[in-house]
């Protein structure tokens, strides 16, 4: 699946008190250890212990960045300019995540890698006009940077060279605060700051509503068990919120907190994006993952800040169309603590 003559690699970024393991093939998290209460490292982030089982596909897109179009396009189909778009169908009846080769099965080239002061590294990809059906060449870069000794934060943009073309680009990694092969996230708690949610249809693609979270199943406006009431939203969570109520700070909006209880571990993100899909590894099932660890369902929790599912297809959602000449930024900070 690998680019002729371009050569999958992880490399790593550790500051002392965060170790950082990220792959150039679709910009992949592969590993993150932070310390625990009692300063005990652990590994928070599921995967592989090389780029291997990536390269072959082992995972449904562990730690990547998904792209040209996150999420599911409904029918894999779309009309930009009068001119009809047909996608690969790769998740019936939709295209999902960009499609059979999207940005997380591409090898970046690394452009910069900046080993002193502030850690960071920088991949850029270049996205052909065509390329799984989307319009346009499209040049993407993503830097991942180690802000401070438990924050870490990921710097997405794309330059639309010459058409115009739906833009979405969304980091996929699976967390689990209490270390990558503890078993289910359902003691986790989370809140997520969105008073409304895009409900989905049976191919879980949003309706087109945007509903209060109020009253269901779906609010996490205070912060809450996440197993507390999953087991009335079918299979798990799998879903966008809309981020219509956090703080802010440097210009991004408080997205969510994750708290793990036994190893006080917290994560808050901050996102410049207008969703959150929060995804609840409904379908992780016998995954043989690093160090020997078999991944099952619920083995992780995915915090995809984005544009909303379908856009393209919904006039009433935000647009995520890109206009040539004109770049799409988006922006995420992953805040670690002890609580």
């Amino acid at each position: 699946m690998a680019d002729q003559g371009k050569q999958a690699e992880i490399f790593e970024l550790d500051n002392g008190s965060m170790h950082v393991k990220i792959s150039n093939y679709g910009c992949t998290i592969t590993s993150l250890s932070i310390p625990d209460k009692d300063g005990k490292l652990a590994d928070v982030v599921l995967g592989f212990d090389s780029v291997d089982p990536y390269l072959q596909g082992a995972g449904s897109y562990y730690g990547c960045i998904v792209g040209r179009v996150a999420n599911r396009i409904k029918n894999g189909k779309f009309t930009l300019n009068g001119v009809e778009c047909s996608l690969p169908v790769n998740n019936p009846p939709n295209s999902l995540h960009g499609g059979l080769k999207g940005f997380d099965k591409q090898i970046w080239d690394v452009v910069a890698y900046k080993k002193n002061d502030t850690l960071s590294i920088t991949f850029k990809y270049h996205s052909r006009d065509g390329e799984e059906g989307y319009p346009g060449d499209l040049s993407v870069t993503a830097t991942y940077t180690l802000t401070s000794k438990t924050t870490m934060r990921l710097d997405m943009e794309a330059l639309a060279e010459n058409k115009a073309t739906p833009v979405n680009l969304a980091q996929h990694t699976y967390w689990n605060l209490a270390g990558h092969n503890s078993g289910p996230v359902l003691d986790h708690h989370i809140q997520i700051w969105a008073n409304h949610y895009t409900p989905v249809d049976e191919n879980t693609v949003p309706t087109g509503e945007i509903v209060p979270v109020k009253g269901t199943p779906f609010d996490f406006t205070s912060e809450k068990r996440i197993g507390q009431d999953i087991d009335k939203v079918g299979m798990g969570y799998d879903h966008n919120y809309v981020l219509d109520c956090g703080d802010e700070k440097t210009g991004l909006k408080h997205a969510a907190k994750v708290r793990e209880p036994l190893s006080k571990r917290v994560l808050d993100l901050w996102t410049s994006a207008p969703g959150m899909q929060f995804y609840t590894a409904n379908y992780v099932n016998g995954v043989s993952g690093k160090g020997g660890a078999v991944y099952n369902k619920h083995a992780g929790l995915c915090l995809e800040t984005q544009g909303f599912p379908n856009a393209i297809n919904q006039p009433n959602f935000p647009s995520v169309v890109v206009e040539p000449g004109k770049k799409y930024q988006h922006s995420m900070l992953f805040e670690f603590s002890i609580a």
